[in-house]
């Protein structure tokens, strides 16, 4: 059971009841941990504002997913593993490509160094190696590109931790953090 209670669509109120009902809008249902993010519609803000920012980025939406499949193998995040295996299905992520993701790991040189670099940054804090950096950028990440992979690990962590300390039910098909 939730630690932190969701709000219902029906019984928001204000600025919690606009973005919940854009989020029904926009993908046709409401995930749990947004509604229970509307317990604080400056939460529920801030999180779709980053995320969208980052959806315009120049990371793709798949590799985006692969990011956040490692992060929350990574924090041991049920609800965020379930999500982001559904949503990367939804991005083209094949199943073998989700398991590796999990493990930090692509068949594509590149993305196998992104993904190394942002389980770095979570299992240092963000007090990666000058050779952590080094690889990545030899790989053929940008300066830009891996701004994003941080700013992608930073949103990832947040939801996280906000479903650890919420305990949100989780609302997609169920994913083990046991690989």
């Amino acid at each position: 059971m939730s630690r932190i209670q969701p709000i219902q669509n029906n019984e928001a109120t204000g600025k919690a009841k606009e973005l919940l009902d854009a989020v029904q809008a926009k993908i046709g249902m409401t995930p749990n941990m947004m509604k229970t993010m509307a317990q604080s519609a400056a939460t529920l803000e801030g999180y779709l504002s980053l995320s969208g920012a980052l959806a315009t980025g120049t990371l793709s939406g798949k590799f985006r997913e692969q990011i956040a499949l490692a992060v929350a193998q990574a924090n041991s995040c049920e609800y965020c593993l379930s999500a982001h295996s559904t949503i990367g299905k939804m991005n083209g992520l094949k199943p073998e490509e989700i398991t590796a993701s999990r493990h930090s790991q692509s068949t594509d040189a590149k993305l196998d160094a992104g993904l190394k670099f942002a389980q770095s940054l979570v299992i240092h804090r963000g007090l990666v190696s000058d050779a952590a950096l080094d690889a990545v950028r030899t790989a053929g990440f940008s300066e830009g590109e891996i701004t994003e992979i941080v700013s992608n690990v930073a949103l990832n962590i947040f939801t996280n931790y906000f479903n650890h300390v919420a305990q949100t039910e989780v609302d997609f098909p169920k994913v083990s953090v046991n690989l």
